[in-house]
């Protein structure tokens, strides 16, 4: 395997698929594809399916999919079907997981390493591309600031906060602390986003109960305001939230209560740290029949297909 010197630049190490690089020489719309719910989100077939799904609602909206994950040293912005299957099929355990913390990490290891909401936002700027869909993006955990503060915040914030990316997803996931998510994310110049509704969505429910900070009727105003905030060049994203399915939707009650007592078990069975939330899907997952997953598969192929009308929307600008 060749050993990329570590001294190369991370625009140096990008490996940019065929169809992704004509795409961006010809200011096509294309859309970037975060990896980690291949390697660490689903079982496999389950996880590739979705993944293909997801490129598949890109495409038809009019974009080019750019999945973006990182092999033999470098961050490769574009899988083929080989890669895509190599990646859902690598044994448990030997992929890592790359955010900004770890990217360096990830690189050096020089084997196979899915990209996070960060480090994927990452990868997306120095690629060219302005739009990323992902499902839900991380923030901050219930306890994190307080008397007994964990500060527990993911990098998703802090990547929004200093990488201008138009990222498109269901809201912050749903065991998040939603208003204290939406506090940080404001404190740092990130603008949230609900498209078609009053309400921040609820990530495996439509609305959260939580009032959006901005509002846009559909894409079309979404775009205009994309376009304005990048162009301001502030340096920061801009977070747009569009509703899982209704046909797949958990009533916000039903996940409220399968989301509290996962809580109140992580908390009793001393879970922290990077084990919380998978632990926590997993849970929910268990404590909903299943649903919760359906809910998530469907929002994550529903998110690409938005993302993919943005990044139409925005080449036509």
């Amino acid at each position: 395997m060749e050993r990329i010197p570590a001294e190369v630049p991370l625009r140096e190490r990008l490996r940019v698929a065929p169809e992704v690089a004509d795409a961006l020489l010809a200011g096509g719309p294309l859309v970037a594809l975060e990896s980690t719910l291949i390697s660490h989100g689903l079982p496999y077939p389950q996880n590739v399916a979705v993944a293909r799904a997801s490129e598949a609602a890109v495409r038809a909206s009019g974009a080019i999919p750019a999945t973006v994950a990182i092999h033999g040293g470098r961050i490769l912005v574009g899988l083929d079907d080989a890669a895509l299957e190599a990646l859902a099929t690598a044994p448990a355990g030997s992929v890592l997981k790359a955010a900004r913390p770890s990217l360096a990490g990830a690189l050096a290891s020089g084997g196979w390493a899915a990209t996070t909401v960060s480090a994927t936002m990452i990868a997306a700027y120095a690629a060219g591309i302005r739009v990323f869909a992902t499902g839900g993006i991380g923030g901050v955990h219930h306890g994190a600031f307080g008397s007994r503060a964990t500060l527990d915040v993911s990098s998703d914030l802090e990547e929004l906060a200093r990488t201008p990316v138009a990222v498109v997803c269901a809201g912050p996931k749903a065991i998040l602390d939603l208003p204290m998510t939406l506090e940080y994310l404001e404190t740092r110049g990130v603008p949230v986003v609900a498209i078609g509704q009053e309400e921040v969505p609820g990530f495996y429910s439509t609305s959260s109960g939580v009032p959006a900070p901005h509002v846009v009727p559909g894409v079309a105003e979404a775009t205009w305001l994309v376009a304005t905030h990048l162009g301001l060049g502030l340096g920061s994203g801009i977070l747009l939230c569009t509703p899982v399915p209704a046909a797949v939707a958990l009533p916000l009650a039903d996940a409220r209560v399968a989301i509290e007592r996962a809580l109140a078990e992580a908390d009793a069975a001393g879970v922290h740290g990077p084990a919380t939330t998978p632990w926590l899907l997993a849970r929910i997952a268990e404590l909903t029949n299943g649903a919760s997953i359906r809910a998530n598969t469907a929002l994550i192929e529903n998110d690409a297909r938005i993302a993919g009308l943005l990044a139409v929307a925005l080449a036509e600008a």
